[in-house]
């Protein structure tokens, strides 16, 4: 996975360079920004907790409709439109801008291709990974220098779908960009449609959000966040017992 050499820690532990500088910094942003994201939205939600299909508000009938969002939830805590909108605007530009950053970094390197890119034999695999994904078991060895195959796929769905989707609905409730860009709103089917699908693309960050954080806590979370921190990750070989 990567150039750098490996470093042997003793019997059975090697040390790989998994995440260069840029991945790393560009992950600790993205997390800041993923959780002031969601908690000026909860305050954006809080002011009109409801979600519809279409043009306008039926407020007769939501499609959805949430309870009171706790202040602990939301960013501020108390009840401050004006304020989460502005909290909300910031980081959403810091968000896209560090994504773009991230996804121009990893096309121009070749990490897409070296590192998210699905091989046929991930593919073949699939069923398998599925698998040890299920009973909790985790790569080691030569398999643990690289992402598996749910990795790969969930971060290019986040990359590829989620995000752009993510920024296009937030645009299109924009109307500066409604005027710049009035097909875009028509595409997603209206301005509460975009609201709507703007939540739920948000919702699916935040699930894939929780799942990640799940499976580094199950995985060594030590291994992981040192990983994240300096960039060597530590591979440990499997014993008899763990092959048994």
């Amino acid at each position: 996975m990567s150039p750098v050499a490996d470093r042997t820690l003793g019997p059975g532990r090697t040390a790989t360079y998994r995440h260069p500088w840029l991945v790393r910094v560009t992950h600790w942003v993205n997390a800041l920004c993923i959780a002031v994201l969601v908690m000026s939205g909860l305050q954006i939600l809080k002011a009109h907790p409801h979600l519809y299909w279409g043009l306008a508000s039926t407020f007769a009938d939501p499609w959805v409709s949430f309870p009171d969002i706790p202040g602990w939830a939301t960013l501020p805590s108390w009840r401050d439109l004006a304020l989460g909108r502005r909290w909300h605007f910031f980081f959403a530009w810091l968000f896209v801008l560090n994504g773009a950053l991230y996804l121009v970094w990893v096309v121009l390197s070749g990490r897409v291709r070296r590192v998210l890119e699905p091989t046929r034999e991930d593919f073949a695999g699939l069923g398998r990974s599925l698998g040890e994904h299920a009973r909790l078991r985790f790569p080691e060895g030569e398999a643990a220098r690289r992402y598996n195959v749910i990795q790969k796929l969930s971060y290019l769905t986040v990359l590829l779908g989620l995000l752009p989707l993510m920024l296009a609905t937030g645009l299109a409730m924009s109307p500066a960009m409604n005027a710049a860009l009035p097909g875009l709103l028509e595409l997603l089917g209206g301005r509460q449609s975009a609201r709507t699908l703007h939540f739920l693309s948000a919702a699916g960050l935040v699930l894939f959000t929780v799942v990640h954080v799940l499976l580094v806590l199950l995985s060594g979370p030590a291994n992981h966040l040192r990983a994240m921190i300096t960039g060597w990750y530590v591979i440990r070989e499997p014993t008899r017992e763990d092959e048994s």
